[in-house]
């Protein structure tokens, strides 16, 4: 695998959703491993077979009730009050539609409306089952809805093996990629979910907010690079040198300071670092 140089848009995009994961103490792995499997960190991706769009794949009903939820907590008070409920369905009045759904091309509210929208299912799906939601279960609620995923883990529960395109004949239509394997055979309930979890990656785990050794583990996992990689260097510096270097100065942030540290702090040697991780994840 060859990493790219860190562009402006993931460098954004990456940004963005940190910050949603500070304000709202949503897991930043969690987050980030959503909009990679929804979107590949393209704010601006639209799907083919639905009204979804954004950096996290919102559907337009989807979008409208987390917005009329959480908008005014995020300085979209105009939004939210724009969004009306009738009939089960939400409508946009005072010609604000376009306005409103062209928010999930904005990384920005795109990223927070997703934190809120997992610590909402966060709740929800933890009083259903009664245990710590995993990143693998939140993603579910976002895939099928909270209904959907409720009575998927309730399922799965009960028989792993069992076809989930026979449980969701309707998601397997739109999304035959997730439901089937390459040779057309339908993939059980178990598989579909061992298959997002090794998406999510780090974000799979039980969800909670990242602490600094969190997020100093999932950098030397964002820079625990084979042979076959290329690392993204300056002034001339080799690429072994340079991976050397992240190595080092890891060990010595993961030593007596790993409570204290954080690659947030403007520091140049994490400075440094936060480079080479977003360099490693723009890829």
């Amino acid at each position: 695998m060859t990493v790219s140089a860190l562009t402006p848009a993931t460098g954004r995009v990456t940004s963005a959703i940190q910050r949603a994961a500070q304000r709202t103490g949503v897991d930043f792995n969690y987050l980030l491993g959503q909009a990679k499997i929804e979107s590949g960190l393209n704010a601006s991706a639209r799907a083919s077979t639905s009204s979804a769009s954004g950096l996290y794949q919102f559907v337009e009903q989807s979008w409208l009730a987390v917005v009329k939820k959480h908008g005014s907590e995020h300085g979209l008070g105009w939004a939210a009050d724009s969004i009306q409920q009738s009939g089960g369905r939400f409508t946009v009045s005072g010609g604000n539609r376009a306005a409103v759904l062209g928010l999930r091309n904005d990384p920005e509210v795109a990223s927070l409306m997703a934190a809120e929208h997992a610590s909402d299912n966060k709740d929800a799906i933890e009083a259903s089952t009664g245990r710590t939601a995993t990143g693998t279960d939140l993603y579910m609620a976002h895939f099928l809805g909270l209904g959907g995923a409720r009575t998927f883990l309730s399922a799965m529960q009960n028989n792993p093996e069992r076809s989930a395109a026979s449980l969701f004949p309707a998601a397997a239509r739109a999304n035959r990629g997730v439901f089937f394997d390459s040779d057309g055979s339908a993939r059980s309930l178990g598989e579909v979910y061992q298959r997002f979890a090794g998406k999510l990656g780090d974000g799979a785990a039980p969800v909670g907010a990242a602490s600094p050794s969190d997020r100093l583990q999932f950098a030397a996992q964002a820079l625990a690079m084979g042979d076959e990689n290329t690392v993204v260097t300056g002034a001339g510096e080799s690429a072994t040198d340079a991976l050397a270097w992240a190595k080092s100065t890891l060990g010595q942030i993961k030593g007596s300071q790993a409570q204290q540290a954080s690659l947030l702090r403007p520091t140049p040697a994490n400075a440094r670092l936060a480079y080479m991780m977003l360099a490693r994840m723009g890829n």
